[in-house]
């Protein structure tokens, strides 16, 4: 085992950036910045201490790499995780994981047949409201679960403008790919893929090539139903704000980056530190500290842990892997599927009835 990581970070877009600058300063890593020839390898070169490598195919040429991060458009990912993992790597990549979901899957196999720690960046997971969230549902404590609410409102496509890579649906995979990714993550987490998808619609708003809204409902074993609801083009959002609502027969909850709110009819054994009615714990008292903190909990917490499994040469843990992020994708072909056909996708699930009522005296 290694004391340390001789780590890449590939693609110095806004995602790149940002992870080079958390990984850059970890004590425990060597990094090497890593993109096409051009302008941002030419001003890292000359402004930066630790070395810029010019090209993929140049980055993976050195021996003692062990691990690589990679933020490079969406659809370099599954080519680009492929060979890092065929070379014997360690790999984080950000989300979306690969734009096909067969591809995600085939990776995931990779990553386990090899042994090779594996992370996708749907840095949600690591939110102590929604982490929490997890939790109470697992507790069983909100009953049988029959309502779920998902959305997640920002302003990132506001006007009619020529497209990036992250608007083509080809390279970036548009509003369902870029927004709706995470509380869909997050409803993976939870329940599952879900048994059927319909109700699908993707919608432009501004854009012309592109979805810029989602809605879709979604049938989950054991009765849950969930309603997604994402918009990428809402101006009364200053930044993306993703929040989950769920309903059950003995309760409800709630969470968005900032807290968890809980309603329960009954106190509950399983989840002894809330009490009847409502309660409400904030992210900030359910949030462990990082050792290593740099650009929020939830950031910090994955690169760290990341670079801790790579330096083990095993991941515990297994959070956020290939085969979690590979549910993801597979729900969005779904959603994608439904939209297209307009025919429901997948199989309904069995019907979950209802809790039969106790006899008694009838009283008027």
């Amino acid at each position: 085992m290694s004391e340390r990581l001789r780590i890449g970070v590939v693609g110095l877009g806004k995602m790149g950036l940002s992870h080079f600058a958390m990984v850059n300063p970890h004590p425990l890593t060597d990094t090497l910045a890593c993109d096409q020839p051009g302008f941002i390898t030419d001003v890292l070169s000359k402004n930066i201490a630790a070395p810029v490598v010019k090209g993929f195919d140049a980055l993976m040429a050195d021996e003692a790499l062990q691990a690589v991060v990679i933020a490079t458009p969406s659809k370099l990912h599954a080519p680009m995780v492929r060979t890092a993992l065929e070379r014997g790597l360690h790999v984080f990549c950000e989300k979306p994981f690969c734009l096909d979901w067969t591809d995600s899957v085939a990776l995931a196999d990779l990553a386990e047949e090899k042994g090779l720690v594996n992370r996708v960046g749907y840095h949600y997971r690591h939110v102590g409201a929604f982490a929490e969230l997890k939790r109470i549902v697992d507790s069983g404590a909100l009953g049988r679960i029959t309502h779920v609410i998902a959305e997640a409102y920002g302003p990132v496509v506001l006007r009619s403008k020529r497209a990036t890579w992250r608007t083509d649906k080809t390279e970036g995979g548009g509003c369902l790919y870029d927004y709706a990714a995470h509380p869909l993550n997050l409803l993976n987490w939870y329940f599952g893929t879900p048994k059927q998808v319909m109700g699908s619609d993707l919608g432009h708003v501004f854009s012309q090539e592109t979805d810029d809204q989602v809605m879709s409902t979604m049938r989950f074993d054991n009765g849950p139903v969930a309603q997604l609801s994402v918009n990428w083009s809402d101006e009364s959002h200053r930044k993306m704000s993703t929040k989950i609502t769920i309903m059950g027969t003995k309760g409800r909850a709630y969470a968005d980056r900032q807290e968890c709110q809980v309603y329960l009819r009954e106190e509950d054994e399983n989840l002894p530190d809330y009490g009847k009615g409502w309660s409400v714990k904030y992210t900030t008292e359910l949030t462990q500290d990082e050792w290593f903190y740099l650009r929020g909990e939830e950031y910090s917490a994955q690169i760290a842990r990341f670079v801790e499994a790579a330096i083990a040469g095993k991941d515990e843990a297994q959070e956020n892997t290939f085969r979690s992020a590979a549910e993801t994708d597979r729900t969005m072909a779904m959603i994608i599927e439904n939209a297209e056909t307009g025919h429901p996708v997948g199989e309904a699930p069995t019907p979950v009835k209802p809790e039969p009522r106790k006899r008694g005296w009838l009283r008027r």
